[in-house]
């Protein structure tokens, strides 16, 4: 088996968010949520502010053609779902966005988008239905913005001298322990739908948590795993829409068994359960409300053209992991995942079984937190 894994250090290294993308990500959620927090009306009925999606649960790969790279941010308020309408809680926002995003916002179904000259912010109001969810959102565990793999570098810190930020110790308790409560999984937050006119669940928090918890179970690999797929899929798959980003990286979940021992062996082990077990459309009940189909806005032709894509990948991907010639095994590596994989040594009759070659430059080593 060729796993190559200084070749898959590079390439991940190379679809992450850049080092300026993820500086205005951070500039644009801070500036957001401390506006929020500070703002004379809103500031009445928000409970707390946190992050969520891919740059969270360190699942986000780059934008490619030029777009601009996004971040959700989490409006917990106290609204009550049975006094307001979906469209009169978004409302309550449009005065604190016509002040400071003007002409920048535009109010969805379900959140308000806010398009920056250098990042997308999404705004989600949401509801907490009990004061139980109410201190729990007001934790600093919560609050902060650590990502999975910051947990996952906590969790493998075996040098007792080492010393962590309180925040980080606290957001990590929070997703290892905390979480484990009965009412955690009883208490999704309410999202308004302004099309549909009612207030949907919905658990955030959850996904971190079971990213957090499959990550550490894959030795870190679960989310490089999904990172990869997502952007074999973005040059592969550009004209099918769906599955989404998130959709996508469930049903990923889904399929990728535990005790990995690498990104290669992850990627064919994904691919060969989706085509074994889903040869239909599935349905993927959401992380903390099982009854919510993430594949739902996914059609049943679209999932047969992602299959098929899928079916030609898992061929290719069994291939480079069984290829005992490094330079062919990369070579299939670069097929399968594009121009940022590296290109395979120029000695075409080298061959290693552990993946390791010389490098014409020096492979860095992939960041181990901050939303690497």
């Amino acid at each position: 088996m060729s796993t190559v894994p200084t070749y898959f250090k590079d390439f991940l290294s190379s679809i992450r968010l850049t080092d300026n993308q993820r500086s205005d990500l951070i500039t644009g959620h801070k500036t957001l949520r401390e506006r929020l927090e500070k703002d004379s009306e809103l500031s009445k009925i928000i409970i707390g502010t946190f992050l969520q999606g891919s740059y969270r649960r360190s699942t986000a790969v780059k934008p490619k053609n030029g777009v601009r790279a996004d971040v959700d941010v989490i409006v917990v308020t106290s609204l009550d779902s049975e006094e307001y309408s979906p469209q009169e809680a978004l409302d309550l926002f449009v005065p604190f966005l016509e002040k400071h995003y003007k002409d920048k916002y535009r109010v969805q179904g379900r959140s308000i988008g806010i398009e920056l000259g250098y990042v997308n912010l999404d705004i989600v109001p949401t509801s907490a239905p009990s004061e139980s969810v109410k201190k729990v959102i007001a934790s600093m565990g919560v609050k902060s913005d650590y990502s999975v793999e910051d947990f996952f570098g906590l969790s493998i810190a075996t040098d007792a001298s080492l010393t962590h930020s309180a925040a980080l110790n606290e957001a990590y308790m929070f997703f290892s322990e905390a979480s484990a409560a009965p009412q955690w999984k009883l208490d999704p937050l309410l999202i308004p739908d302004r099309e549909a006119d009612k207030w949907d669940e919905t658990h955030p928090l959850e996904q971190i948590r079971w990213t957090q918890e499959k990550n550490k179970k894959c030795n870190g690999h679960y989310v490089n795993v999904v990172k990869a797929i997502k952007w074999w899929k973005k040059i592969n798959m550009e004209a099918v829409k769906h599955p989404k980003s998130y959709p996508l990286e469930h049903f990923i979940g889904e399929c990728c068994p535990d005790n990995i021992n690498s990104v290669a062996e992850g990627i064919v082990a994904v691919f060969e359960t989706m085509i074994s077990n889903y040869p239909v459309k599935p349905f993927l009940g959401d992380r903390g409300v099982p009854e919510h189909d993430v594949l739902g806005q996914l059609k049943e032709e679209d999932y047969d053209i992602f299959y098929a894509a899928v079916s030609d990948a898992t061929i290719l991907a069994r291939e480079a992991l069984d290829d005992e010639v490094l330079s062919d095994s990369v070579e299939k590596w670069c097929q399968l995942l594009g121009t940022e994989f590296p290109s395979p040594p120029s000695n075409k009759s080298s061959s290693s079984h552990s993946g390791f070659t010389p490098r014409n430059s020096k492979t860095e080593g992939v960041p181990s937190g901050r939303f690497a």
